[in-house]
């Protein structure tokens, strides 16, 4: 502990082998609390730069009589990913989703007849679960309470529901199968 805080010190005297140390002994548990939230290794390995880049910057925050120094490092690189995850979210459509140009039908698009029909050979009360999740906009637990019944039946709902329309609408459902599952 004391040989850290030497460490520490000199990092907060801009050191940079004392930043090199703490890299190599910190690089690889820091790198796996960011790979947890993004995902993608690529974005990760940026992410963990910046993680290290903003110890260095702010080293002279750290305070060992309120934590420990991989406490601190961990917040700084949970916080970077956390916003780096709120970055990549579409906020404004950059795509050019225009109606009025004359589009041929891809022969991959999925048969919303088909689907219509498939739904239709749903029980009731699952047609009214994908209903109201997937085509009103609603969330589960607001949902649930509109069906007037527990989370956990609802949730068990839709997952049936979902299984039963991919037996009966096999391959084009598949791709919308996989949609929704990512939604849940």
């Amino acid at each position: 502990m004391q040989n850290n805080l030497g460490l520490i010190k000199r990092l907060q005297n801009q050191d940079s082998t004392a930043l090199s140390s703490i890299y190599d002994q910190y690089s690889g548990a820091l790198y796996g609390v960011i790979l947890r939230i993004c995902k993608n290794e690529e974005q990760a390995q940026d992410l963990l730069q910046e993680t290290f880049l903003k110890i260095w910057q702010k080293a002279h925050q750290y305070d060992p009589q309120k934590g420990k120094f991989f406490t601190w490092s961990y917040r700084i690189a949970k916080n970077i990913s956390l916003n780096a995850m709120r970055k990549t979210s579409k906020l404004i459509q950059n795509e050019d989703l225009s109606v009025y140009e004359n589009k041929e039908v891809n022969e991959n698009q999925i048969d919303i007849l088909q689907l219509n029909g498939s739904l239709k050979l749903l029980d009731p009360h699952h047609q009214k679960a994908l209903e109201l999740v997937y085509f009103n906009g609603l969330t589960h637990r607001e949902a649930h309470k509109e069906m007037d019944v527990p989370l956990g039946t609802f949730k068990s709902y839709i997952k049936q529901a979902l299984k039963k329309l991919r037996e009966t609408y096999q391959k084009e459902l598949f791709l919308l199968w996989i949609i929704l599952e990512k939604m849940i």
